[in-house]
């Protein structure tokens, strides 16, 4: 799945609307995501290392994408995200695949959420 048209802004797409708790500002998510380029060529999954990434979202701890693109998701829910380059890593280059400038997609499967009430 290879993207080629010019990506200015976040462009969330909900593939499965999930029927639990919703992510929250501040919450402990975990998830499932899959990550590729414009080219398709994945640069990172946590399917690929068999287990599932937790982050505190909305707080500046992942990228902006995340931050914005997972607000409302709820648990059991599939969303795709179109990060432009300015709510990824910018002008960055992040490892050996990740240039300066990239717009990134993620598959992500939201798994639980957990908030300080709990």
């Amino acid at each position: 799945m290879t993207h080629n048209l010019p990506l200015d802004e976040l462009i969330i797409e909900d593939v499965v609307i999930g029927e639990g708790k919703a992510a929250v500002k501040g919450a402990l998510i975990t998830t499932h995501y899959r990550g590729v380029l414009a080219d398709g060529t994945q640069f990172d999954s946590s399917f690929d290392k068999g287990q599932p990434f937790q982050c505190v979202i909305g707080t500046g701890r992942v990228i902006k994408g995340w931050d914005l693109g997972l607000m409302g998701m709820k648990v059991g829910g599939k969303r795709k995200l179109s990060v432009p380059a300015h709510l990824a890593y910018g002008e960055r280059q992040i490892g050996a695949l990740i240039k300066p400038h990239s717009p990134l997609y993620f598959e992500i499967e939201l798994l639980e959420v957990l908030t300080r009430d709990e």
